[in-house]
């Protein structure tokens, strides 16, 4: 059909879109990748010299522009990138040191999209860290904060099926607007592509979507935003203490042994680049048999509640391995928003509220006013 949207098509019309200053064309300049079309809605990511990035938001309204002419088009989002130098992976711990203190030192800072940023990590995939993120999240909003999800975990995002989304943000023509779900401000670059897609992203192309996902999403008076970090210890991990102002950092961990060691590395990373700790969550802390009511420590049990006290961090609770957590999640109604009254939920709003805790705890307290009347 002539009408029919290919790739080839959207490439053909960013062909039209040049440079600032220039007669380069922008796919002469950058390289196009990650082009999803879906239902008329097509997303696509721009990779863009680092010398151009100031002129980004220019160039994305340009882009999306171009490909809104074509038939059949109903709505465009580009993503912009631009690939910067930094730490590699094997960087010393002194050289991350170093290096978030060189940039809480640059002329922009860190970006403070909420009162409090908190990045929910784990040592190793696997352990639930981003079904307890949006539990988390949902705890803390029924607990009367205004609170945002970013889904930072740009290989593997699964944000989009914890909450049973299936659609593209929308533009104010200068920011992304967060897509509003169970009360909660989200955003995930799994909105911008197929589920079964893969990112085949390098490093810093990776570094430079979560840095736009923080500066150029529109979150609206935000007390608390809750980034739902990939799992290990690496280059997101490290820009998201360099670029947003973190609050504090949760490890989630299973009791496993294996598990534990590679969550202590997580703890210890964000030691390093000097993010303060806001606690340890056991998942998958024990079963219950639903015919007996026995209870089965498949995982072993009480493993992240010991080392939290070896290392000298607050325990914020555990969650046990049930069923309904895990069928909830997958039909992308979290047990918090989809059964408040169920026990497990409330092993969330105990969490929720050891955070928020921890949090007053460790902001300062300002002094008192002097009036003169």
């Amino acid at each position: 059909m002539a009408n029919e949207l290919n790739e080839r098509k959207i490439i053909d019309a960013l062909s039209d879109v040049r440079m600032p200053n220039s007669d380069q064309a922008i796919t002469d300049a950058g390289d196009v990748s990650g082009i999803v079309i879906k239902d008329g809605h097509v997303s696509f990511t721009v990779e863009i010299d680092p010398k151009e990035k100031d002129k980004a938001e220019e160039l994305r309204r340009a882009c999306e522009k171009a490909v809104l002419n074509l038939d059949a088009v109903l709505s465009a989002t580009a993503l912009l990138t631009a690939h910067q130098a930094g730490p590699g992976l094997n960087a010393r711990a002194d050289d991350l040191n170093t290096s978030v203190r060189a940039n809480q030192q640059t002329r922009t800072g860190p970006h403070q999209p909420a009162t409090h940023a908190i990045a929910v990590a784990s040592g190793k995939g696997g352990v639930g860290k981003s079904t307890t993120s949006i539990n988390l999240a949902l705890s803390l909003a029924a607990l009367g904060k205004r609170v945002g999800i970013l889904d930072a975990d740009i290989y593997g995002p699964s944000l989009p099926r914890l909450l049973g989304l299936n659609r593209k943000p929308q533009s104010d023509g200068k920011r992304i607007l967060p897509i509003e779900a169970w009360g909660l401000q989200t955003m995930s670059i799994g909105y911008l592509v197929a589920e079964d897609a893969p990112t085949i992203w390098r490093g810093p192309m990776v570094m430079s979507a979560i840095e736009q996902m923080l500066r150029d999403v529109a979150w609206d008076k935000l007390d608390i935003l809750v980034i739902d970090m990939p799992p290990g210890t690496g280059d997101a991990q490290l820009t998201l203490s360099q670029r947003a102002a973190l609050a504090g950092a949760i490890i989630v961990s299973t009791p496993q042994d294996l598990a534990l060691i590679d969550a202590r590395k997580g703890l210890n990373m964000f030691r390093k680049v000097n993010v303060p700790l806001v606690g340890i969550i056991e998942n998958m802390s024990h079963f219950l048999c639903t015919e007996c009511g026995a209870r089965h420590e498949i995982f072993g049990n009480g493993g992240a509640k010991a080392e939290a006290a070896k290392l000298g961090v607050p325990f914020l609770g555990e969650v046990p391995l049930e069923m309904t957590i895990r069928s909830t999640s997958d039909e992308g109604k979290p047990i918090v928003a989809s059964q408040p009254d169920s026990p497990h939920a409330d092993h969330y709003r105990a969490i929720a509220m050891a955070v928020i805790d921890t949090l007053e705890r460790n902001t300062p307290k300002s002094g008192p006013k002097i009036v003169v009347e």
